[in-house]
């Protein structure tokens, strides 16, 4: 698993959790009435305390059946119906923790997924990969989640090196080894430009993600093959036309320097300068052609990479969820949280609460247990905040009349 490196659990009064509700929750509530797709801590802690008082198992019941129909469905001729069923498990899945429930059905489910991605085209077996990727997420590091990957790898491998499969599936099933994603977004693979033809430019980004993911977990002996000549593909990358690459090049290569200095390990380029150089450039770069959008993100990202280049220095970041946070304090740990973030999108808040294999990973022990007295006391009231933001805006308001005033002295 990635490395943990530090994880925190704060009290009463913090910082609001995680990010707003997107559309996909309110679509994954219909699948799943009987849980919110957001964060628990977006719960209101009376709402979260009567569901849990109430019981209702005829709603579970009837949220179970739904379930089962989706799951039915997967196997019924028409195209259309089967990539509805797994778009609707797809937001469950991401939006609940359901071991327990899929535990038992885990064969049943495999099988049908096993024929979507032989017999589907396109869409539906980018769908039947991203279900698949949940529902070993939802089964955890035991061994039912392990004989479940291991019997379909075969075919997720097929899809992915079948240069004849549609762009969508292979770009949903990049799972394999280091050297087949290496063979994706390989140089070669690009134009003299150094961009991929426009459909497979999103397979290029992912399979280069999915390498890099795959190196945070690595065992040391194949790091320092890739150390020795294997990222060496990299650096050509940061002068693709697509933001995307350029940008994915820059924080593998960061993830890279990383490994290296883990393990003490010397890193080799046939011209640092020159590498060094090109990010300088490109976290500086302000070329009108390019959408603002795409300069400040790529100018963001590559300031942060240039600064760990040259003096190890990372740029911490803090994840909210609940009463609880975490810190990306390392290129590896990023890359972690973002590939689960992509496949669980808002509903990830919920998971790193509640998911056992998530906080393993993550290193933030078991999940926490709190009543609703400690929800509640948690919350802060609407007049509370309205009250804080006020008393804050009024300071920035005479702080600012202070700089702004010419008798003002400013050094």
């Amino acid at each position: 698993m990635p490395r943990s490196r530090r994880a925190a659990r704060r009290g009463p009064g913090s910082a609001r959790a995680g990010s707003p509700a997107s559309e996909e929750e309110e679509v994954g509530s219909e699948v799943l009435s009987h849980c919110s797709s957001a964060s628990e801590g977006t719960i209101p802690a009376e709402e979260a305390a009567g569901s849990e008082a109430a019981g209702e198992p005829g709603q579970e019941e009837e949220a179970e059946d739904r379930l089962k129909e989706h799951m039915d469905n997967l196997l019924d001729k028409s195209a259309k119906t089967r990539q509805a069923a797994l778009q609707s498990l797809r937001l469950a899945f991401s939006s609940k923790t359901l071991s327990e429930f899929l535990l038992e059905r885990r064969l049943t489910l495999t099988d049908s997924l096993e024929k979507c991605l032989k017999k589907g085209k396109g869409e539906e077996q980018a769908l039947a990969g991203t279900v698949l990727t949940l529902l070993c997420l939802q089964m955890g590091s035991g061994p039912e989640g392990e004989e479940m990957f291991r019997s379909l790898k075969p075919l997720l491998v097929s899809v992915l090196v079948d240069s004849t499969a549609s762009p969508s599936a292979r770009q949903s099933d990049l799972i394999s080894c280091l050297s087949c994603l290496e063979s994706i977004f390989s140089p070669s693979n690009l134009d003299e430009g150094g961009s991929a033809p426009a459909q497979h430019g999103p397979l290029h980004c992912s399979a280069l993600q999915s390498w890099s993911l795959l190196l945070t977990i690595c065992p040391p002996s194949h790091i320092k093959s890739i150390l020795d000549n294997g990222w060496l593909k990299l650096p050509p990358l940061l002068s693709s036309s697509s933001v995307a690459l350029r940008i994915l090049a820059g924080e593998a290569i960061a993830l890279v320097f990383e490994l290296a200095q883990d393990m003490e390990e010397h890193l080799c380029h046939q011209d640092a300068e020159f590498l060094q150089a090109q990010f300088k450039v490109l976290a500086t770069e302000s070329n009108k052609y390019r959408a603002k959008t795409d300069r400040r993100k790529q100018r963001s990202i590559f300031r942060d990479i240039l600064r760990f280049i040259e003096s190890g220095e990372y740029q911490e970041e803090t994840i909210r969820f609940g009463l609880e946070c975490m810190y990306l304090d390392s290129w590896a740990r990023r890359r972690t949280y973002q590939a689960f973030k992509e496949v669980l999108g808002s509903g990830i808040c919920h998971h790193l609460q509640n998911n056992e294999l998530l906080r393993e990973i993550f290193g933030l022990g078991p999940p926490l247990v709190l009543d609703a007295a400690a929800l509640k006391a948690s919350k802060v009231s609407r007049f509370e905040k309205h009250l804080y933001n006020s008393a804050a805006f009024k300071a920035r308001t005479k702080a600012r009349s202070r700089v702004r005033d010419k008798r003002a002295d400013v050094l």
